[in-house]
């Protein structure tokens, strides 16, 4: 299968959603200020221009005059059939009388602004943030185990604005928008859904459909598009965690067969639970993170890491345990996973 260049035609109308970081009263400080210069550009125009106007009371355009017109022009009040005949009385009308119809055209245009401004300005700003997106991590799926592991990776420190939360149910994604993670209502299995996501650009992908087959097939629509991208697949049923990894998943996990662990280890002692529960999520007293190999360790063994306890090395695709011979000297280049102490 050939993999598409660029957006394709689908992809161009599937727009992602942010909720906005503008609190209400600045949005509509904004809109007032929009209002008043724009009432400011006519009045200063009008007054430039005033010789082609003409006052039919007193053949003389004052400044008052100048506001009035401008007033009454910009509400589309009319005028000719009932004419103040004072500059009190038109100055009366412009600053007190009009502001009054302002305040109702304003009510006016935030409805319209709800229903047409705001919709177009957003997906005018998702779009820019779309075609920006870049290291983000993917999240296909918002159910229970998708939205746990968003929940888990802004409380380990990742930015909202480094997610995406792809999912088909609109009520899902009603759920994710407030936590300031992008969202798109598609089918992840869509070569359109993924551009639009532009998995390519993206630094990993998590899948948590809820549905073994459709998960698969959302890890082999990513794969075409991103061959070295890491896929975290999550499987209910043990037998097609092989599929998966045929598929391209490069980490599968069943959280069946992990609660399985769980309450195995509880049935020989509730701290050993306890001590994977903690490894297994940022609120623990210890983490289980993978990091790379710093140039000052490099040389050492295993064992001597300064900031927790090693327990294997990724070398070139392969695994060294910590009892291993491999693990008596780092390299560059190593990753490596420890326990480590959590601070937060």
């Amino acid at each position: 299968m050939a993999v598409t260049q660029g957006f394709g035609p689908d992809a161009e109308h599937m727009t992602l959603r942010r909720v906005s970081t503008l609190r209400p009263s600045i949005q509509l400080a904004i809109r007032l200020a929009i209002l008043v210069g724009l009432l400011i550009f006519i009045v200063a125009f009008h007054w430039l221009e005033r010789d082609s106007l003409k006052d039919n009371h007193d053949g003389h355009i004052s400044f008052a005059d100048i506001i009035y017109f401008t007033m009454i022009s910009a509400t589309t009040t009319g005028y000719g059939d009932i004419v103040p005949i004072t500059e009190n009385a038109r100055l009366f009308d412009a600053l007190v009388v009009t502001p009054i119809r302002i305040f109702f055209i304003i009510i006016l245009a935030g409805t319209a602004y709800t229903f047409i401004i705001k919709r177009t300005w957003n997906k005018w700003l998702m779009q820019r943030i779309q075609q920006r997106l870049s290291g983000h991590i993917i999240v296909a799926g918002y159910g229970t185990t998708g939205n746990r592991a968003v929940d888990e990776l802004i409380a380990r420190g990742v930015s909202p604005k480094k997610l995406v939360v792809i999912d088909i149910d609109r009520d899902r994604l009603d759920c994710a928008e407030p936590l300031g993670v992008a969202v798109l209502q598609g089918d992840a299995t869509r070569d359109a859904t993924m551009e639009a996501v532009r998995v390519k650009q993206a630094s990993s992908l998590i899948v948590a459909t809820g549905r073994d087959d459709t998960s698969i097939l959302v890890c082999l629509t990513a794969r075409h598009f991103a061959p070295n991208l890491p896929i975290t697949v999550a499987i209910l049923a043990r037998d097609n965690e092989f599929p998966a990894r045929a598929a391209g998943a490069t980490c599968v996990i069943n959280p069946t067969s992990f609660a399985g662990l769980l309450l195995a280890g509880s049935a020989q002692g509730v701290g050993l639970a306890d001590y994977l529960a903690d490894l297994a999520s940022v609120d623990g007293q210890v983490q289980l993170i993978e990091r790379a190999v710093t140039p000052a360790e490099a040389g050492k063994p295993l064992q001597q890491l300064g900031t927790g306890v090693g327990l294997r090395i990724l070398r070139k695709g392969k695994t060294i345990g910590f009892w291993e011979a491999g693990a008596n000297t780092l390299q560059q280049g190593d990753r490596v996973i420890e326990i480590v102490a959590n601070r937060a």
